[in-house]
Formats: structure tokens, C-alpha cells, sequence
């Protein structure tokens, strides 16, 4: 057959009617939560365009309020109609899971979202410049700091509503990650979630220089991440030949249907597989803060505005965390005693770097951020369990730890002085005796960070330990429990701080709150005392949610 027959007979085949495309079918409903937001998110750019400047904010706030809680409103009905449970399955052509774990961590991310809208909306707590209310972020963001514009724009009472739909859209790819079925859509969804954020974390009023370092840093660690990301995902997919969750776990474990000829050359190289899985991992680790990957999140947490810190600390870990869970769990089973010994390290370093360093820190943002870095080690323990009790009590500390943290960091917005926020330790002395129900709050959100009974973080500690316990980790728990001793001495040093030692006549003072950021911390402490009172019927929940469809 020459070549220009064969050509031929390729464009025959090519014109045929019988093999034409198939239409995807998407399952709009099943798909509903990211759809609402990604469409409110869209309606978001174009209010910036078409809305006059005056009634932008409030437009704005409106949008994502709505959207936020018909989104939540979605995932609850999605739970209610069974498709947590039996009717669990995979929607849009195999990219996206719609289960237990998927629900509940869109469950979880939609309404530390609604809480965080609440503190960005925030506007009365500094002083009014030039008769406009001003909140948390730079009049405009496009302007040099210190230059001629971004004065004229203060002055002319310019307002950055662009936060608002980055919001959402990073809420919209939070959604997809801990749901994503296949490794594209994984990528796809780990880039829209973080762009907005790396923008949001240059937005910051006061100290703006600070904030575009803080959003730099992010920025570059963040592009290498995502790079180490998409490696992983190249070489996975030379191993297995495909991009879906699914199809690679059956390669992993050797249970593929058909093996081609072009399978069977790349099965046999395990260099692919745990490179691959390896540079995957690391992506994750990188998002959740973990150990060796670290060194953006004491940085970022100071820089950014205080509102971004509180939803970039609380959402993208429990979303990145159910990214990590889903890989372990449905992709990669099958390499079990490979990434259990990795896994081990990474937890027992993290908790305990995360807890030792904290206590040399002497700017609160930082103290939280070392904090987080250490949760992040504590829910690993949870990960590394590998048992469904490991799943649901991840699930449950996720839930617990994200309000905690969008609770601390709305009180952190409330103590300022001439300069903006009074973020040195030193200026908190004596604030329980200023202003003794902003520091008893605080001091209820450090007590649950540490963990201590009655809060939600005693309850969620003790389940992913008790998981660890049963799955085999025992001296996995026991440096937990060591790196949470030391941990609380860093917290309780604050609260000492605080209520115990006198307070300066030329200290801080504290803002009187609106409504949005008094409900913002009354739901952080709500939870974090029901949660910990009362944490069955939560943890029943996040033991129903906590079986994934493969």
C-alpha cells in the first residue's frame, strides 16, 4: 500500500458519519456547588465592569452571600438525595467524584468561605480616610505604594471590590480539588484555586510592601509546586497511559483489564510510578504546609491581608488535604508500604518543627501560622492511618480546625493601633483587662489549637490519634502528643500574656466590630464549643461521608 493510499484511506475513515464525536454528558445537577459559584464568580467581574463604583460593594457582597449559600444549600441537598452513600458515583465524563468526602469538604470549604466573606466585607474597623469607610484592603491595587495615585485614589475613596470574585473563583477551584477524578482536572483545579490567592495576598492597605513580598514569595514557591505537580503528573501518566484515578490504581495493582503492548513496556518501570507519585505528593505537601515545604507560610500569613490569611489558612488546607486523601486512598493504595515510611517522616517532622519553631516567634500571625504548619503534621497522623476511621477523623478535624482558624485571625483584625493592626506580641500585654471579651475569645480559639477538652480541637486531636493508633502508628501518636505539650506552651504563653501581665498605657486598642465580623468570630466560637461539647453526631457525619467511590 503506498503512501499516498494510505493517506487516503485515513481520510475515508476520517469523513465516515458512523464514528462521529460523542457529545459529553455532563451531569449539571450533580455538578451544581461549583457551578453556582463559578457563575456568581462571573456575574462578580462583570458588576466591577458595569455597576457604578458607589454600589459596587454592596452589589458584590450580595453576589457572593447568596452564591456561597446556594452553593452550600446544593451540596446539602446533593447529601440529602443519597449521593454521599449509595448513589455515590463519578459526574462530567469521569473528571469529577461526587461522594461522601467530596460533599463534605465542599460542605466544609463553602461555609469558611461565607465566614470569610464576612471579614473581607469588613469596613469599620479603621478609621474613616477622607469620609469613606475603608476595609482591609488597598484603594487600588494597581497603584505604587507611597506614589501621587495611590494617594489620589485614597483620597477619591476608591474601594478594591475585585476581591470578591477572586474569592469565589478560588472557592470554585477549592471545590473541584478534593473532587477531582482524574489528574488534569486535579491540575486544572489547583491553578484556579490558587491564581486569585496569589493576587489577594498583594491587596493588604496598610504595610503594602510587605504584602506583595508576602504575595511574591507565594507566587514563585507556588509556580515550582505546581510545576513539581505537573511533572509528577507526566510521568504517571507515561506509567500508566492514562489520566484517570481509576485506570492508574488498576495499573498500580495490577488488576488492568487489557494490558497493550505499549502498557506492558511502561508497567514494568517503577522509577515512573514513584517518581511520578512522589513529585505528586510534594505538589500536595506544598498546599497543606507540610515539613520540608514550608517556608512560604510563615511569610505569606504575615503579609497578606489579615482576612485573606484567616480564608487561605482554613479553606485551601482542608481542600488540599482532600486532594491528598483521594490520591492515597483511590490512586495509589496500591503503593501502600512505599508512601506509608515517606508519609511518617514528613508527619513527625512537621509536628515537631512546627511546634518548637512557634515558640521562638514573636509576631502573632507567625505564632498561628508555625501553628498551622504543626495542625497540618497532626492531621497527616490522620492520613497515614489508612483505615476508614483515618478518613472520617481527617474529615472531622478539617471541619473543627478551619473555623478555629478563620475565628483567630477575624479577633487578630480587631486589635490595631495608629498603624494598622498591632500584630507584635508585645502590644497584646494586658489585653484581657482592656478589653476582656475579645481576649477571652481568643483565648477560647488558642485553647482549641492546643487541644485542650470542651473545644473542638480535643475532640478532633483525639480522633485522628485514636485512628493512628488502630492503624498501627503508635509512636506516630506519641510524638503527637509530645509536639501538642509543646505546642500548648506557646498558646498558653499568650493567654498569660494576655490576662496576666499589665497592660500599656500607650497599647493597643480594640475596634468595634459591625455585625459581619462579630457573626464571623460568634460562629468560630460556636462551633468550636458544640464541637467539642457535643462532637458525636459530627463525627457520625464525617464517618458516613468518609467512604470514597472509586
Amino acid at each position: 500500500m503506498s503512501a499516498t493510499a494510505a493517506v487516503h484511506s485515513l481520510w475515508t475513515t476520517a469523513a465516515d458519519p458512523i464514528a462521529k464525536i460523542d457529545a459529553p454528558k455532563i451531569e449539571y445537577g450533580q455538578l451544581a456547588p461549583t457551578l453556582i459559584v463559578v457563575g456568581a464568580a462571573l456575574v462578580g467581574v462583570l458588576v466591577e465592569a458595569f455597576v457604578p463604583r458607589k454600589s459596587r460593594y454592596y452589589a458584590q457582597v450580595f453576589v457572593s452571600a447568596v452564591a456561597l449559600v446556594a452553593a452550600f444549600a446544593a451540596v446539602v441537598a446533593l447529601a440529602a438525595d443519597g449521593y454521599a452513600t449509595t448513589k455515590a458515583g463519578i459526574a462530567a465524563m469521569g473528571a469529577v467524584a461526587v461522594d461522601g468526602p467530596a460533599l463534605f469538604l465542599q460542605g466544609t470549604i463553602l461555609l469558611t468561605a461565607l465566614v470569610g466573606l464576612f471579614t473581607f466585607a469588613e469596613r469599620r474597623l479603621d478609621p474613616e480616610a477622607h469620609g469613606n469607610r475603608v476595609d482591609s484592603f488597598a484603594a487600588q491595587a494597581a497603584a505604587v505604594p507611597g506614589s501621587d495615585s495611590e494617594k489620589r485614589a485614597v483620597k477619591a475613596g476608591f474601594t478594591t471590590t475585585e476581591v470578591f470574585p477572586l474569592l469565589l473563583f478560588a472557592v470554585a477551584g477549592m471545590l473541584v480539588f478534593p473532587a477531582a477524578n482524574d489528574l488534569l482536572t486535579l491540575f486544572v483545579a489547583l491553578e484556579v484555586l490558587s491564581l486569585p490567592l496569589y493576587l489577594l495576598c498583594a491587596l493588604a492597605r496598610r504595610k503594602r510592601l510587605m504584602s506583595q513580598e508576602a504575595a511574591v514569595k507565594y507566587f514563585l514557591l507556588g509556580a515550582f509546586a505546581s510545576a513539581f505537580t505537573l511533572f509528577g503528573i507526566a510521568l504517571l501518566y507515561g506509567y500508566a497511559g492514562s489520566m484517570s484515578y481509576a485506570t492508574i490504581a488498576q495499573v498500580v495493582d495490577g488488576t488492568v483489564p487489557e494490558i497493550t503492548p505499549a502498557l506492558a513496556d511502561t508497567m514494568g518501570n517503577d522509577a515512573l510510578l514513584l517518581i511520578g507519585a512522589g513529585l505528586l505528593v510534594m505538589g500536595l505537601l506544598f498546599k497543606v504546609g507540610a515539613v520540608p515545604f514550608h517556608m512560604w507560610t510563615p511569610d505569606v500569613y504575615q503579609g497578606a491581608p489579615t482576612p485573606v490569611t484567616g480564608f487561605m489558612a482554613a479553606a485551601t488546607k482542608v481542600a488540599a488535604f482532600g486532594a491528598l486523601l483521594r490520591l492515597l486512598y483511590v490512586v495509589l493504595p496500591g503503593l501502600r508500604w512505599d508512601w506509608r515510611p515517606v508519609m511518617w517522616g514528613v508527619a513527625i517532622v512537621t509536628m515537631l518543627a512546627g511546634a518548637i519553631v512557634a515558640i521562638t516567634q514573636t509576631d502573632i500571625k507567625r505564632l498561628l501560622a508555625y501553628s498551622s504548619i504543626a495542625h497540618a503534621g497532626f492531621i497527616l497522623a490522620g492520613v497515614i492511618a489508612a483505615t476508614p476511621s483515618g478518613i472520617s477523623s481527617v474529615l472531622f478535624y478539617l471541619a473543627a480546625y478551619s473555623f478555629v482558624t478563620i475565628g483567630a485571625f477575624a479577633v487578630v483584625t480587631l486589635v490595631r493601633d495608629a498603624g494598622g493592626e498591632a500584630t507584635h506580641l508585645s502590644r497584646w500585654a494586658g489585653l484581657g483587662r482592656r478589653s476582656p471579651l475579645v481576649a477571652a475569645v481568643f483565648a477560647v480559639f488558642l485553647l482549641a489549637f492546643a487541644g485542650i477538652p470542651l473545644t473542638s480541637g480535643f475532640a478532633g486531636k483525639f480522633a485522628v490519634f485514636k485512628a493512628a493508633a488502630e492503624g498501627g502508628a503508635t509512636p506516630l501518636v506519641v510524638v503527637g502528643v509530645i509536639s501538642s505539650a509543646v505546642a500548648a506552651f506557646f498558646y498558653i504563653r499568650v493567654i498569660v500574656l494576655m490576662f496576666f501581665s499589665e497592660p500599656r498605657p500607650e497599647g493597643p486598642t480594640v475596634a468595634v466590630p459591625s455585625p459581619l465580623t462579630t457573626t464571623a468570630i460568634a460562629v468560630g466560637v460556636a462551633v468550636t464549643v458544640v464541637l467539642g461539647v457535643a462532637p458525636q453526631y459530627f463525627l457520625d457525619l464525617a464517618g458516613d461521608a468518609g467512604v470514597f467511590v472509586r
